[in-house]
């Protein structure tokens, strides 16, 4: 392969400002490069010391790192741990359990506080509910519901019982619902009526519904509601309960249960390139470690900070720095259940100046839809918050570009705050490559240098160290605690995704391209080098979108799918779609478009829609009738054809897919 050509030369450099390198947990670069000298020297020795430093063991490890069964490593085996009373019990008894734990803002702007010693009563509360509806350690259930306390909640309380949970995000389809449940082997789901975004009411219980009578889910016993609206939902009889049901009469405390420390403590399903999703699987006890030593590193998370991660807990971020990292690390935080649009585009610059805010961790593609809506509006532009309370910003989900970059360093960080771009992925638990606030020289559109401890490298198709300057494929050379440990119910699978024969079975492939600059070393993502799309940092398998499109039965004959680059999204979908019928033109082609994105969105869900919908005659394929996706690619981007299409059976498709609708 040639090297993946990197074309974005970046010459400005932020050194961070003296007011974050002060007091801050790992300062100036001298800091770093001894955790790192630490790291290389004594690799198991370093762990060690965090793990003992940083868990609260209910008994010992005595074993660091097992790589007898590479790649299904193991950390601190024979350690016993409980992930809830990591985050909630051992505050009891020091001054943080008076403390505000979540500062919760609905979407119409109602705000609830609740204190670590409340939310513990409340989680103990929800655990011994789930233990009186004969859920126990070793079960899984699955969660879908909106972004409230209650969300946060029932995670802890499974992670309290020792039970595994799976979040699926409110915005999937009953389908996906479906196969989660299935896949899971899941004994429970716990849900809402309804979820509240931008003023509406949408439906969660009767996609729960549905999924459940399109058949398969025949591990499932119960059905837990929570009632986040009056309007009435349908009950089944027997399966289904309010909270407020199972809740009735329940004490306030539970003991955590001691579980070792690989006990899988959730399953979190990601795209992967083929259609069927994969359930990546975390432990306890490494996942915990490095959920509380990122927010401590990161986010040099203080005592008096007001933290604020914007992702969902239906995505990995939201596990790992709204669900458990700042808990952990006994912060406060804002957990905020609506849009960032409504009722206008200022609210998030509103909540900051409300709350006020000191760390902010968002995606891209909010600070590009942000930008947008602040140039057309000024009464929506954040220079209309008084935004001082802000120390670090956080970018997460995608890489940034750099202009978006130098936006939210000026307008929202008002020049003051370094910018901490973290690269990591939800097989990877927590961050990877990431500036550090107080430390590391920033450089728009780059995530920087690994964690000390992160052993990461960019190497060639067989492995091998590519200098630095050109681009190829990103990989981890060495395991680390939080790492995904198999994909559920599938090793095979989960050998071949991440640990490739051809780079010799021990290299983690993150599937992302990556180049390290010439000067300093920094590490810059160019992009995934498999079928999969990154679209609002949420990560899609062009495999399943196809799927989706051809079940269409009735309509669509072949379907291929590939992403271009969007100003707002990061990556769009395309669709190049061949019809059962006579390709249409005009207003009808328009109209099976919107039919086909509507069809998708039923299927997986509204974030899988295609933003383009080109028809064919039929789809250009090489001889051997592999689909030309790479040909694809270039008529998505409107770019010139410049490869070899002599072989094509029919060149004037290439015309009909350069349509836009």
């Amino acid at each position: 392969m040639s090297a993946i050509e990197s074309v974005l030369v970046e010459n400005r450099v932020f050194p961070p400002p003296e007011s974050a390198v002060k007091g801050a947990r790992i300062s100036g670069m001298d800091a770093y490069n001894a955790l790192c000298a630490e790291a290389e020297k004594d690799f198991e020795g370093f762990w060690a010391r965090l793990a003992r430093d940083n868990v609260v063991w209910t008994k010992p490890f005595t074993k660091t790192l097992n790589e007898s069964n590479a790649p299904f490593y193991k950390w601190f085996e024979d350690g016993e741990l409980n992930a809830s009373a990591n985050c909630l019990d051992k505050h009891i008894g020091t001054a943080t359990e008076g403390k505000t734990a979540i500062i919760f803002e609905a979407d119409d702007g109602a705000v609830t506080r609740v204190t670590y010693k409340e939310l513990l009563a409340r989680v103990s509360q929800f655990a011994n509910a789930l233990k009186a509806q004969g859920i126990n350690k070793g079960d899984r259930v699955i969660i879908y519901m909106p972004m409230t306390i209650e969300g946060v909640v029932a995670m802890q309380a499974c992670a309290r019982i020792g039970a595994t949970h799976s979040v699926v995000f409110g915005g999937f389809s009953a389908k996906a619902l479906n196969e989660r449940i299935i896949d899971a082997g899941a004994v429970a789901v716990i849900t809402a009526n309804f979820q509240m975004r931008g003023g509406k009411e949408l439906p969660l219980k009767s996609i729960v519904d549905e999924g459940i009578a399109m058949g398969g889910c025949d591990t499932l016993r119960s059905v837990l509601v929570f009632m986040r609206t009056p309007t009435a939902c349908n009950m089944v009889a027997g399966r289904d309960k309010t909270f407020d049901e199972v809740l009735q009469g329940q004490g306030s405390e539970c003991a955590p249960v001691a579980v070792g420390a690989e006990h899988p403590l959730f399953i979190l399903y990601t795209s992967g390139s083929t259609g069927k999703p994969k359930g990546v699987q975390h432990s306890t006890g490494g996942y915990l470690l490095w959920a509380n030593l990122t927010m401590q590193w990161t986010f040099d998370i203080r005592p008096s900070d007001i933290f604020w991660c914007t992702a969902d807990i239906g995505w990995i971020t939201g596990h790992t720095y709204v669900a458990y990292g700042p808990l952990a690390a006994g912060a406060t935080q804002v957990i905020f259940e609506g849009v960032p649009t409504y009722p206008n585009a200022g609210r998030f610059w509103q909540m900051i100046e409300k709350h006020k805010v000191t760390v902010f961790y968002t995606a891209p593609t909010a600070i590009r839809s942000l930008i947008k809506a602040a140039e057309g509006d000024e009464k929506v532009h954040p220079a209309r918050s008084d935004l001082s309370s802000l120390r670090i910003l956080g970018s997460v989900g995608e890489p940034i570009n750099p202009e978006a970059w130098m936006w939210y360093h000026k307008h929202v960080g008002g020049e003051r705050c370094p910018i901490v771009d973290t690269f990591w992925q939800t097989e990877t638990g927590g961050h990877m490559i990431t500036p550090l606030p107080g430390a590391t020289p920033l450089v728009p559109g780059s995530c920087t240098l690994p964690l000390p401890g992160i052993m990461a490298a960019i190497v060639d198709e067989v492995g091998n160290d590519i200098p630095n300057g050109s681009g190829g494929m990103l990989v981890v050379k060495r395991p680390w605690p939080s790492m995904i440990r198999t994909i559920w119910g599938d090793p095979e699978r989960f050998r071949k995704s991440y640990f490739p024969e051809e780079m010799g079975g021990r290299l983690y492939l993150a599937g992302d391209g990556a180049v390290r600059s010439a000067d300093r070393g920094y590490f810059r993502i160019t992009g995934r080098i498999d079928d999969v799309l990154n679209v609002s940092g949420h990560r899609l398998g062009t495999m399943e979108i196809e799927s989706a499109l051809v079940s269409k039965t009735d309509l669509v004959a072949e379907a291929a799918v590939v992403g271009r680059p969007d100003d707002l999204t990061g990556e769009a979908i395309c669709a190049f779609v061949v019809l059962k019928r006579s390709r249409p033109t005009g207003d009808e082609a328009k109209q099976i478009a919107n039919e086909l994105r509507n069809w998708v969105a039923k299927e997986i869900g509204p974030i899988a829609k295609p933003k383009d919908i080109r028809f064919g005659d039929n789809l250009p394929k090489t001889r051997s009738g592999k689909i030309m996706r790479r040909l694809l690619r270039s008529i998505a981007k409107g770019e010139a054809i410049t490869q070899d299409t002599s072989t094509l059976e029919n060149p004037a498709i290439l015309e009909q897919l350069a349509e836009k609708l």
